[in-house]
Formats: C-alpha cells, sequence, structure tokens
C-alpha cells in the first residue's frame, strides 16, 4: 500500500499542472443529475479542475486530454457523509490498548483510506470521528494534493458522556480507566450544558467542519450501557445550538428510538444509523428537515466480527439486537419521506467496499435505484451545504465525476464496478495502474 500512495503522490505532483490540463472525458452514457434522465454519448469538458461544458457526441478539443470512457456511464462522484478514515476495519477493540500505534501513525492510515474511499467512487466524504488532530492533518494533507484522495470534512472527536460511547475509559479495568482520565485523554467527554458546551467550542476552535455527538449508546463500545439515550435533552440541545452558533452543522450517533427523537428535537441535522427508529422519531425528522444516514455496510461489518473474539461480550449482544433491525429504520424513514443521504460507518466494513451500500439501501432499505443513486450523489451535498459545488455535473461545479460499468439508475451493483475517478479535477491513480 506503501507503493500506491508513493505513486499517487507522484501521480498528482506530476499533475499539479492537472489543474491547467483540459481534459475531454467521452462518456457512452452520461448521468449528469441523478434525478434527471441520462443522456447518450456525451463528452465532458473540464478546464481548471472544473466542468467548463458538456458536448453532445464525442469530442476532442484542441489541446485536451482525452479520456476514452465510452464503454462506461459517467456520472457524478458519491458522497459518504459517515466515514472514519483513520481507523481499520476487522482490527479487535482491544487493538488500541496492545499496540503501540500513536495519533501520528493513525495519519497514515487515514491517507490510505482515502485513496481507497477515492477508488471506490467517493470524491467527498465526512469523516464523523477520529483524533482531531490526526483527522484535520488527512483532509488538509489530501486537500492541498499533497496525497490523492476525495474532498474531505471531518467531526474530530465526538462528544460523549462517562462510560459512554466514545469514551476511552469504557470498558477498562478501574485502575486504567482512572489513568486515562487523568492524562486528560478524552477531550470531547462531557457533562452538563456548559461543559459540553465548551467542548464545541474547542472543536470549532480546533478547525473541525461539523460537530458529532454521540447520542445514544453504540454497539463496538465494550461497554454495557446500552443503545438508548445518553445525553440529556437540556445537553443535546446545547451542544446543538453552540454548534450552530458557531456555524458548524451537527451529526447524532443514534440507534435507539428515544435518543433518535431527543436528537431530532434538538435541532440535529443528521441522525447517523437510526437503527431502532419508529413512526414518532420519522415523522419528527420529517418535520425539522433532518438528514438520515443510515450506514448499512456497518452492519455487514459487525455480522463478520460476530464469534471471532474481536468483540467484548457486551457488543456481541448490542450486535444481534441490531442485526435483527438490519434496514428497517431506512424503509420507515423512505416511505415517510425524510431526507436521505449515504453513509457507511467505513471502517466498521472495509472502505474499499463502501460502493455496496447503494445496493443494501434497494435491497434493505425499500429505496429504488434511482433514489439510492439521488442519496449517494446529491443527498450528501445538500446535508453537507455543498450543492454548488459537487453532487451533480452542472456545468461550473467542480470535477467530481466517476465511471462505471452498467447503469446504475436501474442496476445498484452498477457503481461498485469504477473504473475511473477525478476528484476537483484530478484523476485518481487507480489499482493496478501504479
Amino acid at each position: 500500500m506503501l507503493k500506491a500512495l508513493l505513486a499517487g503522490a507522484a501521480a498528482l505532483a506530476i499533475s499539479s499542472a492537472a489543474g491547467a490540463q483540459t481534459y475531454a472525458i467521452q462518456a457512452g452514457h452520461l448521468i449528469v443529475d441523478a434525478a434527471a434522465p441520462e443522456r447518450g454519448p456525451s463528452t465532458v469538458i473540464v478546464e481548471n479542475g472544473r466542468i467548463s461544458r458538456i458536448d453532445n457526441g464525442f469530442t476532442a478539443p484542441a489541446g485536451a486530454l482525452v479520456v476514452d470512457q465510452r464503454a462506461r456511464t459517467v456520472m457524478p462522484g458519491m458522497t459518504d457523509v459517515h466515514v472514519h478514515l483513520t481507523q481499520t476495519s476487522g482490527t479487535p477493540w482491544y487493538m488500541g490498548f496492545t499496540q503501540k500505534y500513536s495519533n501520528a501513525y493513525s495519519v497514515t492510515e487515514g491517507l490510505t483510506h482515502a485513496l481507497d474511499m477515492a477508488r471506490a467512487g467517493f470524491t467527498t466524504v465526512r469523516d464523523l470521528g477520529g483524533d482531531t488532530s490526526s483527522v484535520i492533518a488527512v483532509r488538509d494533507a489530501v486537500g492541498e494534493g499533497r496525497f490523492p484522495g476525495p474532498r474531505i470534512k471531518v467531526s474530530g472527536d465526538p462528544l460523549s458522556i462517562i462510560g459512554g460511547h466514545g469514551d476511552e475509559a469504557t470498558g477498562l479495568p478501574p485502575e486504567l480507566a482512572a489513568a486515562v482520565n487523568e492524562a486528560h485523554l478524552n477531550p470531547s467527554v462531557c457533562t452538563g450544558v456548559e461543559e459540553c458546551q465548551k467542548v464545541v467550542r474547542q472543536l470549532a476552535a480546533a478547525g473541525v467542519d461539523v460537530i458529532k455527538v454521540m447520542a445514544t449508546g453504540g454497539v463496538l463500545d465494550p461497554g454495557y450501557m446500552g443503545l438508548e439515550q445518553h445525553f440529556t435533552d437540556a445537553e443535546l440541545k446545547g451542544i446543538v445550538d453552540m454548534a450552530h452558533a458557531m456555524h458548524l452543522k451537527t451529526a447524532a450517533h443514534a440507534h435507539g428510538a428515544r435518543g433518535i427523537l431527543a436528537a431530532t428535537n434538538a435541532g440535529i441535522d443528521s441522525i447517523e444509523h437510526g437503527t431502532f427508529l419508529d413512526e414518532a422519531g420519522a415523522k419528527a425528522m420529517k418535520a425539522h428537515g433532518t438528514y438520515y444516514s443510515a450506514t448499512l455496510m456497518a452492519f455487514s461489518g459487525i455480522q463478520r466480527l460476530l464469534g471471532t473474539g474481536k468483540m467484548s461480550p457486551a457488543s456481541e449482544i448490542k450486535t444481534r439486537q441490531t442485526l435483527a433491525a438490519w434496514g428497517r429504520g431506512l424503509n420507515l424513514a423512505y416511505r415517510t419521506g425524510v431526507k436521505i443521504a449515504l453513509g457507511t460507518d467505513s471502517a466498521v466494513a472495509p472502505h474499499s467496499e463502501a460502493n455496496k451500500e447503494v445496493e443494501l439501501m434497494v435491497s434493505k432499505g425499500g429505496m429504488t435505484p434511482r433514489d439510492a443513486l439521488i442519496a449517494a450523489t446529491k443527498g450528501g451535498p445538500d446535508l453537507m451545504d455543498l450543492s454548488n459545488e459537487t453532487g451533480t455535473l452542472d456545468p461550473g461545479k467542480a470535477a467530481d465525476l466517476i465511471a462505471v460499468e452498467g447503469d446504475p439508475l436501474v442496476d445498484p451493483t452498477a457503481v461498485q464496478r469504477v473504473g475511473y475517478v477525478m476528484t476537483q479535477g484530478r484523476p485518481i491513480p487507480m489499482k493496478g495502474a501504479e
């Protein structure tokens, strides 16, 4: 993988001229907007990293680098609103305490997984939980063109209650838990409105793009505090109000129905997972305009871990509870008219498999292939206020595009066959092309 990263970095160094390069991307079929009819043979002209125009048929303007995708469908790049770039799937829950991996080392993991996400067809991702300095370093290194990858937005350390999903001391023996707390290794664990609002201010000052709060318990933490509401209603509202005052959106990790409803009523911008969403929560989300990110691939990831000894006994119990409801929350949200954005929770399942989420949104969530593709391409940019920049291939927008085999408007597996990726006008080095 180091070879791939070095090759990718070299490719981008050569292509810092890519910003000035004109590309003519010839498409056998073209999806400009997943909500509109697709076009036949077309050529997307990219200049200075942006889409300048779309020609009918196959054209090759003088001086342009022709990219032959005539056997594929060219479409907008996808957006994943819930990933963890600095973590790796399949690792035991206790690895952080038995391996000498540092936050600095996690940056190398983040750069590796950023490339994985791009190769899977994602031109924008939102990292929702990692050491604040590490994920900011990954975001900025990729954003500056030093390493290949998608556009990245980050939350940094998520807010958690003491003993909750996000508290590094959860599940540890008392002596170790005391050492973790004494060393202040839990910068975003907070109690009470004022203390939690202080954490939001600190994250904003560090330069994050969004605030994440663990509104309920989680599956993979080793604790027994369950999957229902953790923060109080007042704490949730205080966190959201302060984040919005800092001009930052908020995302709530929320499994249990009461926690989903409480976070929604507090004004949260997106519910992540939403496993046990009920009708009251779905109606509230619809009324508030709250986005839903189902992260169905995460269920695939935890299913693989069952019985392997890589999860704590508590996580095994919670895994079985959530697998019994796999996809039900998305199905209800979809039928209720809740706004939907694709999210995978990648790192629970491999980053390279994130594009399988679209198929699960259809098979498990009951969405049509077109609506799943809309959620995959336009939902995330709308949630993240990036619709003027990405999500469709309209002239003037960033050249965030992919080429796939098949027609994703009718076949949700088509996005798993990615042959070409361009992020913000930069071609991504694909596997086998290093």
